[in-house]
């Protein structure tokens, strides 16, 4: 075999650049701290890398996801306690109201203190994120949640959606609740009935809220006093209060005694008087600004001297208002043990989606991360061969016929 000069430089040349190859592939290794540089160096562990990564850049979104969920509620969350410290403060200058020493001064005064807790209520309701979407409007975010028509009078601007935010691949967490839920859909009296006394009564009777049982018919009634000791009970139209039927005629009343209506269960205590009338008709919705309107309404009605019906009426409208007030109360705080639940959700999905990183984290250090010592040893070894295949070269180009002519 003929071995020309041109073959020799041409083999030198090419075992040199092979090495030198070789050797700047191992530094780019070491420098990177990555074993797998493109995917020609380990096909199947870059197939596996590629997803992995993809996986894991997934999973860090869901951990954006789960701060903006945990931020909006807890938001929310902070608002529902300044709705409840609000409704808890109310209801105590309610029982504050129920003394039999209160006089027109003092009772509007307490009204005027209410309208202001009726404005904070107003503007709880109506509260924005750090984004600057109304926290209770459902997916109208961008709309003011209510409209104040008339004192007492409230419209809800947005809709019954709940803002959903993706945590897991598998899992959407509401991240809002509607206002409709929070302040308006209450059911007022004791949930089933709700009683209260005329408007024009002159006597003394107290109406109690009643007991709620499932025995209630579900049709509205008039009580009517026919003297101060007998009653009547009246089926009554509920829109126009015309008498349907009289299921009930000349009963003895006695203060404090259980009376029977349409199934449920109430008292009436004092003393009515002939005339004197108390309704009791199925429970509907009513907003918290209703409630706390009726009730200041109820406190600058009184003129000094307070006379014993005024009286009557006032503690049957603060009968009707703890009723309602606590009605409100337990929607708030239900929806807040719902916030409440899906923080303590979204805190275990966090976590949960911090061991799967640092799995992920692992996985990717198994399939791609450089071991360090061998790649330092492969650079020793790499570096003798590149100048052994510098020194042979050296030494070839030297062999010439020439040299022995």
């Amino acid at each position: 075999m003929r071995i020309s000069t041109s073959t020799i430089y041409d083999l030198g040349v090419a075992s040199i650049q092979q090495q030198t190859s070789a050797m700047v592939k191992t530094q780019q290794q070491i420098a990177t701290g990555r074993r797998v540089l493109t995917p020609a160096d380990d096909p199947v562990a870059s197939a596996r890398v590629l997803e992995l990564s993809q996986s894991k850049a997934l999973n860090q979104q869901y951990d954006v996801n789960t701060d903006s969920a945990t931020s909006a509620l807890g938001l929310e969350d902070v608002v529902l306690e300044g709705v409840t410290n609000l409704l808890l403060d109310v209801r105590t200058t309610v029982l504050s109201a129920n003394n039999p020493l209160m006089n027109n001064t003092t009772l509007s005064g307490m009204a005027t203190s209410l309208r202001g807790r009726y404005e904070e209520l107003l503007g709880l309701a109506n509260s924005a994120d750090s984004n600057g979407q109304y926290m209770f409007s459902g997916f109208k975010g961008s709309t003011q949640s209510f409209t104040q028509i008339a004192p007492g009078n409230v419209a809800y601007n947005g809709d019954q959606g709940q803002r959903l935010i993706q945590i897991t691949p598998t899992r959407q967490i509401a991240a809002s609740d509607s206002g409709l839920d929070v302040f308006q859909q209450i059911r007022n009296g004791n949930g089933t009935f709700v009683t209260a006394a005329g408007a024009t009564n002159t006597g003394t009777g107290l109406i109690s809220e009643g007991s709620a049982t499932t025995a209630f018919d579900g049709k509205s009634y008039q009580i009517v006093f026919t003297s101060a000791t007998t009653y009547d009970i009246n089926q009554v139209s509920p829109t126009t209060g015309a008498v349907i039927a009289t299921p009930v005629s000349g009963a003895t009343y006695t203060s404090g005694n259980s009376i029977t209506v349409g199934g449920g269960e109430l008292t009436i205590t004092g003393a009515p008087v002939s005339g004197d009338k108390f309704t009791v008709k199925p429970s509907s919705n009513e907003s918290l600004f209703t409630t706390l309107n009726n009730f200041i309404i109820a406190l600058e009605k009184p003129t000094d001297p307070i006379s014993p019906a005024a009286k009557a009426a006032l503690m049957n409208d603060i009968t009707t208002a703890l009723s309602n007030l606590d009605n409100g109360l337990d929607r708030v705080l239900t929806v807040r043990a719902s916030v409440g639940t899906r923080m303590q959700e979204i805190d275990a999905v966090k976590a949960s989606g911090e061991d799967i990183g640092l799995q992920y984290e692992q996985t990717l250090s198994d399939l791609q991360d450089l071991d360090y010592a061998k790649a330092i040893t492969d650079l020793t070894r790499q570096q003798v061969g590149l100048e052994a295949a510098q020194k042979s070269f050296l030494k070839i180009q030297e062999l010439s016929l020439f040299n022995f002519i």
